[in-house]
């Protein structure tokens, strides 16, 4: 058994691709190959195959990952404990986002924390809300940012309530309204996030037993804003993104309390390595003060 090994495995499952894992860890073609020839000798069996579309994981390869990750993972907790033993900070926190988060908070945590901890590297991983639930739990990254409630396998701290805002243009009935009911949507072309996008949503909307009129499914909040900028519609985002915009589009708060609950999530709080409970930490902070 080797981690070296588990590591080469797992860095190119996650590159997708042979060169780019060997391009990370600094490692020839050749010598990833042989790392995952020697592993699926030592096995038995095969863990990837290569195709002209690239490599994919084997349904064995699928059933070893998680435990490689895990044990990488407690690898990089006991040699962030030494250093931390030692008096220095040092290691790597791996952390999921979407959009709204990485453009409004991140820059501004991420400076606070490399100010502190400068020998902390921190990986941002970014995606849909799916599948930063998904990424925590497999081990993929060690904590991420969340739209509560999230899957119970995971422990989070509430950080922010981001309230849910009508974006009309500046012609549409609603644009000089002060609030608009869920109601009152029935009759309007709907741009809706897409599955894994939709979660606050799809609350409200099965609060209300309400089912929109929807006209196109985005996953970009951009793309959605400029579909409604062009009058294919309107829509409902949480205020955090709305930043910017187009002269154009006017933003209506939706009647009631009706907020996107927004925290950070691990798989568990009592096993966090030292690096990823600094960076918890700063979140924490940082937030606090930003609201």
């Amino acid at each position: 058994m080797s981690l070296s090994k588990f590591e080469v495995f797992v860095t190119v499952v996650e590159s997708g691709s042979l060169t780019k894992a060997g391009e990370i860890l600094g490692l020839t073609q050749s010598a990833i190959s042989h790392a995952i020839a020697s592993l699926e000798k030592e096995y038995g069996f095969t863990i990837l195959t290569r195709g002209r579309s690239g490599i994919s994981l084997t349904d064995n390869g699928a059933r070893l990952l998680k435990y490689m990750r895990e044990m990488l993972r407690w690898q990089e907790q006991m040699l962030q404990e030494v250093s931390a033993i030692n008096g220095i900070e040092v290691g790597t926190v791996r952390v999921g986002t979407f959009t709204s988060v990485s453009t409004q908070w991140l820059p501004g945590i991420l400076k606070r924390f490399q100010d502190q901890f400068p020998a902390i590297q921190v990986k941002i991983f970014e995606g849909y809300y799916d599948d930063i639930e998904n990424w925590i739990t497999t081990g993929t990254v060690d904590l991420g940012f969340v739209s509560l409630p999230t899957v119970e396998a995971l422990e989070t701290e509430p950080l922010h309530r981001d309230r849910m805002m009508v974006i009309v243009t500046d012609g549409h009935p609603f644009s000089q309204r002060e609030s608009v009911s869920v109601d009152e949507l029935a009759q309007e072309d709907f741009i809706m996030p897409t599955t894994g996008c939709d979660n606050d949503l799809q609350r409200i909307f099965k609060q209300y037993r309400f089912s929109p009129q929807v006209k196109y499914e985005l996953g970009d909040d951009h793309a959605i804003i400029a579909m409604v900028q062009n009058g294919l519609g309107i829509s409902i985002l949480p205020e955090m993104i709305l930043f910017r915009l187009p002269p154009n589009i006017r933003t209506i708060p939706l009647e009631g309390e009706h907020y996107r609950s927004l925290g950070i999530a691990v798989p568990s709080l009592k096993h966090m390595s030292p690096a990823s409970t600094r960076f918890f930490q700063c979140v924490k902070e940082w937030v606090r003060e930003w609201a």
